[in-house]
């Protein structure tokens, strides 16, 4: 009897993302086992992710030790930016040229600063330290005690929080459990008037914890412990506020992971990246794990962190982002949906490697490197080229108990004019892969000449093209790759052909 040809097509092959927390056996042919420096695009193609580009010629002062903060601020009277940033025991300002802001006679010798920014003044914490202050009709950096308006001492604090018209602060170096608050809309005012504190050592769930990181959210003020979270209504007037609700068993281990996307805030527990979501009917506060697919590499991964992970929020690009400073990983998560397990797409990068984040009022994202500020856009890091890593979990085809022989393997691959990539296949989870390289069209016009759904995807000038392969080998189960050399173009892949011939039973 002749045996069974069979033609399997991966439609938007790792448009799930990366999964590999669950068993690779029969999963969805959508998720993928590799998705290096990668991301899910706005067509839901798995694609090359932006690589960066220096926007910072000159930075003497910052000596290549790279920013560890950086913060635009935006002034008042002729919406002018200024750019802040700390780095190398310094405060830096600028962006193509950096120069030395630090209060004269001001001593610094760490950079992990929080800066907040309140009724025009930016504020700059960090534990231990006597705060910063930018303050715009001054136009200089000086430390708070020094400003006009200071009053009462001010607070040498680890975290910071600029909502309901105040800077509150929390986290020092011996009181983990005391939430302060400044003045009504004057961040360097400590004593009198509005100011007050909030001792939280009694209403922790599991009778002992410590604040970590703070946050505003649908009017609450959120407090994050370390294994808890603290929810406390009417914060427009601290000193009246009471606790709404508790969250046992999960907290936040990364001041810099908190984000407030808008309509939720995204932080970083021991088990992974959270989403706190709030069901008012239920008067409940249920946690939605969004690196639920890939936990155990992020979990592995605080656990040996010595440094400090910072993330961003882009809703320009739908993404967030968190790094992992000490491994150079930095994992991002698409925010333009949620997969049927509440969890997000997830992709890796491993070369880009950024010391801090700051998302621009217009939308641009900004990044610490070791000689200034750079930009995530084009397709090249630093005018290099870097690796992009797809690769499918090992696939059955439907059935497990089948010998598989593969004949012929194509891609379809939209842009990366005259880039190589190589096409790969292994079978029975096994890493010695062949491969076979294909060079990509060159300023080709597009495959069709027409808008896909009114959207012009296969419009002239996007080069469509479609690499093939004759294969050879067999498995009861097949991995399919494909790997290429960003260099100034994105490569996204579409669709995924295989034609195999189906084998004995086992």
């Amino acid at each position: 009897m002749a045996q069974q040809l069979q033609n399997i097509t991966i439609a938007a092959p790792g448009f799930y993302g990366l999964n590999t927390q669950d068993s690779p056996v029969d999963q969805p042919p959508r998720f993928a086992s590799r998705a290096l420096n990668c991301v899910v695009d706005q067509y839901g193609r798995i694609g090359s992710r932006k690589g960066y580009e220096y926007i910072t010629t000159s930075s003497t002062p910052l000596a290549a030790a790279g920013l560890s903060a950086i913060y635009e601020y935006t002034k008042k009277a002729d919406g002018t930016q200024v750019v802040l940033s700390a780095g190398n025991n310094l405060i830096l300002r600028g962006t193509t040229t950096l120069t030395d802001a630090t209060p004269v006679a001001y001593s610094i010798s760490a950079n992990n600063w929080k800066i907040v920014e309140l009724n025009e003044h930016v504020f700059f914490f960090q534990r231990g330290y006597e705060p910063l202050m930018y303050s715009e009709h001054l136009d200089v950096v000086q430390a708070m005690s020094s400003h006009s308006h200071a009053l009462g001492t001010p607070p040498q604090a680890n975290e910071a929080l600029a909502a309901f018209g105040k800077v509150f602060v929390a986290d020092f170096t011996t009181d983990k459990h005391t939430v302060y608050w400044s003045d009504t809309l004057d961040g360097a005012i400590w004593t009198g008037g509005a100011t007050g504190s909030l001792d939280v050592d009694t209403v922790w769930p599991r009778g002992n914890d410590e604040i970590v990181a703070l946050a505003q959210h649908n009017n609450f003020l959120v407090i994050f412990g370390r294994r808890s979270i603290l929810l406390y209504q009417g914060a427009g007037t601290p000193s009246s506020m009471t606790l709404y609700d508790t969250i046992d068993g999960v907290g936040c281990v990364a001041r810099d992971s908190v984000q407030n996307t808008g309509t939720d805030v995204l932080f970083l527990s021991e088990n992974g990246v959270m989403s706190l979501g709030r069901v008012i009917q239920e008067k409940s506060s249920p946690m939605r794990d969004i690196s639920k697919n890939v936990r155990n590499d992020i979990t592995t991964l605080i656990e040996s962190e010595t440094s400090y992970s910072r993330s961003a929020y882009s809703a320009e690009e739908a993404m967030y982002l968190i790094s992992f400073p000490t491994r150079g990983y930095v994992y991002c998560f698409d925010m333009r949906g949620v997969l049927e397990d509440g969890s997000h797409r997830t992709t890796l990068w491993d070369t880009i490697a950024p010391k801090c984040f700051h998302v621009r009022r217009n939308g641009t994202l900004l990044m610490g490197h070791a000689n200034g500020i750079t930009q995530y856009t084009g397709y090249q890091d630093n005018g290099s080229a870097y690796s992009m890593e797809y690769y499918s979990n090992p696939l059955a085809f439907g059935n497990a108990t089948l010998l598989k022989f593969l004949k012929k393997l194509a891609f379809t691959i939209i842009g990366g004019s005259g880039a190589v990539v190589n096409m790969q296949w292994a079978f029975d989870y096994r890493a010695n892969y062949s491969s076979r390289a294909y060079t990509l069209a060159s300023g080709e016009t597009a495959e069709y000449n027409v808008a896909q759904f009114n959207i012009d995807e296969y419009t002239t000038g996007v080069i469509v093209t479609r690499p093939a392969t004759t294969t050879g080998g067999s498995g009861y189960v097949a991995t399919i790759g494909l790997t290429s050399s960003i260099n100034g173009a994105s490569v996204s892949i579409q669709q995924i052909d295989i034609l195999a011939l189906m084998g004995r039973l086992i």
